[in-house]
């Protein structure tokens, strides 16, 4: 577990700083439950424990340290247990709703596992686990849970009704909602786990502004715990400015109203396009022409460096007639990590929408940071649309 590791010093600035947030609850909540957002959860583990922030990549994992994928998770905790989303699977809800008990569960199981493992392969991830900030009256308790696979040869099925089917296997107890197409974990509380008694403030507004009022006054600035300056975090990001997102199929077939494809023969499949001899790493990210005209990327044939989520750096530049293309020197850079490494794809292997459906991703995140680098991730189905929408 990740905390078994962690400095005495350490896990005690991690409680002070929760205690902080959570005395002050009535800010946002009246409940006599502590209130920790879970984006301010995830900056202060991130702050402390000298994590990456992956709040950029909306994927797996909420942070990463020494090859340690870690899913932060913030939540009430009404008993000795609770159930918890960990996974949505909207655009496979057509096939999974012809799907009932044992069948259903084993397709969970592909699905939920194979995201998992390209989120390792994408972060270079050993190992795993589910860090859970469990907010109760009172008091915050800090514990682990694994971080596991679905063992399909030891599924069982608990229950399976018209609204959700409940299963298990050798380590964990699932819910799946059929129509909301979320699947949830039972996430138990050990009886050694860190309790943190909370003293809510019943006036944390007239306590700031004689904070504020009194520079004499020595408090903790709150924004390091909901903005950390050496993280980059959705909620600073400007659409457009900060970051763009590219999708991995053919924006032009969407907006004609066509369902998403993959070309045969061009963007990721280039290297199967006729005319001349090519080899398997002549490969692009499409740049459509809403993107391009947001000026974002260096000009046409300006190398640049773009970082991919284990920190190697590749040469980058926009390419081809229009600025149509994002290329990497030399190209199978870019096919050596997406289709290999990440995808999985073996040579000669069409990458087709159907994949990205599995894996969870069918566009990438490119942020740019105020170093001249630009960092890529992938991110969720359709967030190209919800993107262009934002613009």
């Amino acid at each position: 577990m990740f905390l078994n590791v962690q400095t005495q010093q350490k896990i005690e600035e991690y409680q002070e700083k929760l205690k902080a947030i959570g005395a002050l609850s009535k800010l946002f909540s009246e409940s006599d439950k502590p209130y920790i957002q879970y984006r301010i959860a995830e900056n202060i583990f991130c702050d402390v424990f000298g994590a990456e922030n992956l709040a950029r990549a909306d994927g797996a994992y909420d942070a990463v340290i020494n090859k340690c994928g870690i899913g932060i998770k913030t939540f009430v905790l009404n008993g000795s247990s609770k159930v918890e989303k960990v996974a949505e699977f909207n655009a496979d809800s057509s096939i999974l709703r012809t799907l009932r008990g044992l069948d259903l569960a084993n397709r969970l199981a592909d699905l939920r596992n194979e995201r998992i493992l390209v989120a390792d392969r994408t972060y270079d991830i050993h190992k795993r686990v589910y860090h859970i900030i469990g907010r109760d009256k009172g008091v915050i308790k800090i514990f682990e849970d694994n971080y596991d696979l679905i063992d399909k040869e030891s599924i069982e099925i608990i229950d399976d009704s018209a609204v959700a089917l409940k299963f298990k296997d050798a380590l964990n107890e699932y819910n799946f909602n059929h129509s909301k197409s979320v699947l949830m974990k039972r996430f138990t509380v050990p009886n050694n786990c860190k309790s943190i008694d909370i003293d809510i403030i019943n006036d944390p507004i007239t306590i700031l502004r004689n904070a504020i009022a009194n520079p004499r006054v020595q408090v903790e600035n709150i924004n390091t715990y909901i903005e950390p300056t050496n993280q980059i975090t959705q909620n600073e990001l400007t659409p457009g400015e900060d970051y763009i997102i590219l999708p991995l199929y053919s924006a032009k077939r969407k907006a004609k109203g066509h369902s998403h494809i993959v070309p045969e023969k061009s963007q990721l499949n280039q290297w199967n396009a006729g005319g001349r001899a090519r080899n398997y790493g002549e490969v692009y990210i499409p740049i459509p022409v809403e993107i391009k005209d947001l000026d974002f990327l260096p000009p046409r044939e300006e190398p640049f460096t773009l970082v991919i989520p284990s920190g190697e750096e590749f040469s980058a530049k926009v390419c081809q007639e229009n600025g149509k293309a994002l290329m990497t020197n030399p190209n199978n850079a870019l096919s050596n990590w997406m289709l290999r490494d990440i995808l999985n794809l073996k040579e000669g292997e069409l990458l087709t929408y159907n994949k990205l459906i599995e894996i969870g991703y069918d566009s990438v995140k490119i942020t740019k940071t105020p170093d001249n680098k630009f960092y890529i991730d992938f991110t969720k189905l359709d967030e190209y649309e919800l993107f262009l929408e934002e613009i």
